[in-house]
């Protein structure tokens, strides 16, 4: 077979993108939310919160062995998975109203993937230099002991950086100190090498070398930020009526006179994504906005107007070209769907607010015992067997009192307490056998079924819980 008639290659291998260093206010921004997340996140586990002496002092701690999560003063059970699913709801709310407004800034500013990819491209240029410097060292093909060494330096950096986001993750499910002491003592659980293993290599796989692919071919928000723009959305723009023609293209050759755009390629020297904005719309764009700092000091160097390329809504593009002035932002950004997002992201954090006001500090269930469903004593009384569950949420232990009602002549009886009162512990669910009986020719205790409620007590604070629960006789 010739040459000729082989087929042609379907697949480019990646050509890496070094994006060139740039100063500017959307740059100084995205340093701020680095150093504040990055912050957040290594720092939130070994924050303390005082809780009382039988409960753990870590302020956030997602404690899966207890099935507890503590995040300050709050603590949520099992059973409220409501306010988990809550904040989830806001969070997606809140994802949507900024994307709405914005476009695509959770991905520009504060999604991890861009936070990590950020640090690492910053120790690259602290390691290897400016984009000329790396993109000279990455097309050099032999490797000499300098390329050597400042790979070596840079691929360590990045390891540790790594290693460290891994262990942080774990510390959030466990006391920090203790599991950072088990860590390096080699006594930890298996589970928390493999966990900080696998978030090692997923860190320092995406954030170093896979980057700005992860974005476009792994991660589904690009194409579900369509649904949530319109052409009110402030997004990144060229202003291609200002800029155009540029510097080096056939018709100013031909004569035609210059935009403002002098082709200098800085937005795209600058770009993560390695984008060129001047193409329209593209879903690499993640709204860094980088590539407006950058413009912006070239029109500034040549005396132009900054805002060649800038946050803008399409909708203002007729408008633009006709000589007027854009909308002022706060007419772009208050409109229904923003409205609407706010209007039900406030509404959600309100309501957890509410439910968290007015959650009891004890709780308690009631199951009736149904085989048998009431036992016949010899002198004739009948006796209900219930498994009562006890749930004290406060930070110490707490006496309860246990009463029924539903008819003067039953009396309540708890398995090994000698009184109706039993201490349950800080922060626990006590379960509690539970007898209720009634003598015999009482009237309600001979019918079928009768209605009773149970009440439990705190008797340090008056605080009550009651559920009705069925006294089961011996017309059944």
């Amino acid at each position: 077979m010739s040459d000729s008639d082989t087929a042609p290659s379907l697949y480019s291998a990646q050509e890496p993108i070094f994006p060139r260093r740039v100063a500017g206010p959307f740059r100084n921004l995205k340093w701020v939310i680095l150093v504040v997340t990055l912050g957040i996140y290594y720092i939130t586990p070994w924050l303390r919160w005082d809780r009382g002496p039988s409960l753990p002092d870590q302020a956030v701690l997602l404690d899966l062995a207890n099935r507890r999560f503590y995040f300050f003063w709050v603590e949520i059970w099992p059973h409220e998975f409501y306010f988990v699913a809550g904040l989830l709801i806001m969070a997606g709310l809140g994802l949507f109203l900024f994307t709405s407004a914005w476009g695509r800034v959770w991905c520009g500013y504060t999604c991890p993937q861009t936070v990590w990819t950020d640090l690492f491209i910053l120790v690259e240029r602290w390691i290897e230099g400016d984009r000329n410097a790396r993109l000279r060292l990455h097309r050099q093909e032999k490797w000499d002991f300098r390329k050597f060494r400042l790979r070596m330096a840079k691929w360590t950096s990045w390891l540790l950086i790594a290693v460290a986001t891994g262990g942080a993750w774990v510390f959030y499910f466990t006391d920090a100190p203790t599991l950072l002491v088990d860590l390096f003592t080699l006594n930890a659980h298996p589970i928390a090498y493999t966990t900080i293993a696998i978030l090692t290599a997923t860190t320092f796989i995406f954030g170093g070398f896979a980057r700005e692919q992860i974005c476009i071919y792994a991660c589904p928000w690009p194409r579900i930020q369509a649904a949530m723009m319109d052409e009110d959305t402030l997004v990144v723009a060229y202003r291609e009526w200002r800029g155009e023609p540029r510097k080096h293209s056939d018709e100013v050759a031909a004569g035609a006179e210059q935009g403002d755009c002098i082709d200098c390629m800085a937005c795209v020297n600058v770009c993560p994504m390695g984008i060129d904005i001047r193409d329209g719309q593209q879903l690499e764009c993640i709204t860094c906005a980088l590539c407006i700092d950058a413009c912006d000091d070239v029109m500034e160097r040549i005396g132009k107007p900054r805002g060649l390329i800038d946050y803008m809504a399409l909708s203002d593009e007729g408008r633009e070209r006709a000589g007027a002035k854009p909308r002022p932002v706060w007419k772009i950004l208050l409109r229904p769907r923003t409205v609407m997002y706010t209007v039900l992201w406030s509404l959600v954090g309100f309501g957890l607010l509410f439910a968290l006001y007015i959650r009891p500090h004890i709780e308690m269930s009631v199951a009736p015992i149904r085989n048998p469903t009431f036992v016949t004593m010899s002198d004739g009384t009948i006796r209900n067997t219930y498994d009562v569950r006890l749930l004290n949420k406060n930070g110490d232990a707490r006496p309860f009192e246990l009463t029924v009602s539903g008819d003067p002549a039953f009396a309540i009886h708890l398995e090994g307490v000698p009184k109706n009162i039993v201490e349950v512990p800080a922060d626990t669910a006590l379960l509690q056998r539970v007898y209720v009986v009634a003598p015999p020719g009482t009237g309600p205790a001979e019918t079928s079924r009768t209605e009773v409620q149970f009440r439990v007590e705190d008797l340090s604070n008056g605080e009550h819980a009651e559920k009705a629960s069925t006294f089961n006789g011996k017309g059944n």
